[in-house]
């Protein structure tokens, strides 16, 4: 949906609304693309709640660390799959990257109970069958999960996950 840039304006909202939700806790982005999203939220980013994004391509990390440089935001260029499971559990992900059935499943993994992941860049009105994001996270029995609109053309899936 975005062909890899910055997440739209309407998801860096949503994004926001939910780690202001957060009184404290683990936040984590997985592709912090050129930062834009980050930036949302950081500027929503509860006082005690700690906040790192990682980003896989060079370039992209580079220009995210000028972006980003003097926030509260730690940035790591790095496989998220590398870096992210030691410092778990989340409190919320922002799974702003690409995806795939078994990194979705390892994302899923690092929720803490009650933990909320948000996938966007997803088209509207693909069915659950055949499609594996939407599979894994709307069926997946350790969420509870509901697919939005973010604009007309746009949509993110919200997924909470179920106490233990």
């Amino acid at each position: 949906m975005t062909a890899g840039g910055s997440s739209i304006p309407e998801v860096q909202r949503l994004v926001a609304a939910l780690v202001a939700s957060k009184a404290s806790g683990k936040i984590a982005e997985i592709g912090t693309a050129f930062g834009e999203g980050a930036k949302a939220i950081i500027a929503a980013l509860p006082r005690d709640a700690t906040f790192v994004s990682v980003e896989r391509d060079t370039e992209r990390y580079t220009h995210a660390s000028d972006v980003l440089a003097g926030t509260r935001a730690e940035l790591l260029n790095a496989r998220w799959e590398e870096v992210l499971p030691q410092r778990g559990p989340f409190d919320l992900i922002f799974f702003d990257g690409g995806s795939r059935g078994e990194t979705l499943r390892l994302a899923i993994d690092l929720l803490a109970p009650g933990g909320i992941l948000v996938k966007d860049d997803l088209t509207p009105g693909i069915a659950t069958d055949g499609d594996e994001v939407r599979e894994i996270l709307l069926r997946d029995h350790r969420l509870i999960s509901v697919e939005i609109f973010t604009t007309p053309t746009t949509a993110a899936i919200i997924a909470t996950r179920r106490p233990d």
